[in-house]
């Protein structure tokens, strides 16, 4: 149970972290408006995402939006409640790796359900190369595809012998 009340305290304030930053940014920035942090390298850009990552399916339609960016993602939080529950005893990464999606999924859902977009705001660029803005919540779900790739690496290297085509 102790496993369980850390994670639920690393989802609370990764939550909490989110909706703060995105509140700080609406309320001190104007859509677009953006401030260098680091020159040629990292601002801080408001930007209103209504869209998957990088913008992606933003101009379809919004019965497509809601069921891609409302209903499913509310299903997969569920799922991942499970995987949560599931791992608790065997895995602290895999209990790790699947808080951290549920938290930025619950993050960015708070946006979709309230303002029918995501809030998006760091703003990297990287050697004449521009990347899509992100949140908290996004960073967090990226962290956790990292310690699921990582995850299944040391799995593979555990059990060579459980690879396909090996004798």
């Amino acid at each position: 149970m102790r496993k369980l009340f850390w994670m639920s305290l690393l989802f609370v304030i990764i939550v909490v972290l989110d909706q703060v930053t995105k509140v700080a940014i609406t309320n001190n920035f104007m859509v677009r408006d953006s401030v260098t942090v680091i020159d040629g390298l990292f601002n801080i850009t408001y930007v209103r995402n209504p869209g998957a990552a990088w913008g992606f399916m933003a101009t379809a339609s919004k019965t497509v939006r809601a069921v891609l960016f409302l209903f499913i993602p509310v299903v997969a939080c569920f799922g991942f409640v499970y995987l949560i529950w599931r791992t608790r005893k065997d895995s602290v990464l895999l209990t790790l790796t699947y808080t951290l999606i549920l938290a930025g999924a619950v993050g960015n859902l708070i946006d979709r359900f309230r303002l029918g977009y995501v809030i998006d705001f760091f703003d990297f660029h990287l050697m004449g190369k521009h990347f899509p803005a992100f949140n908290v919540a996004d960073s967090s779900i990226t962290i956790a595809a990292f310690l699921l790739i990582y995850d299944f690496f040391m799995q593979l290297k555990k059990a060579p012998e459980k690879l396909p085509g090996s004798k």
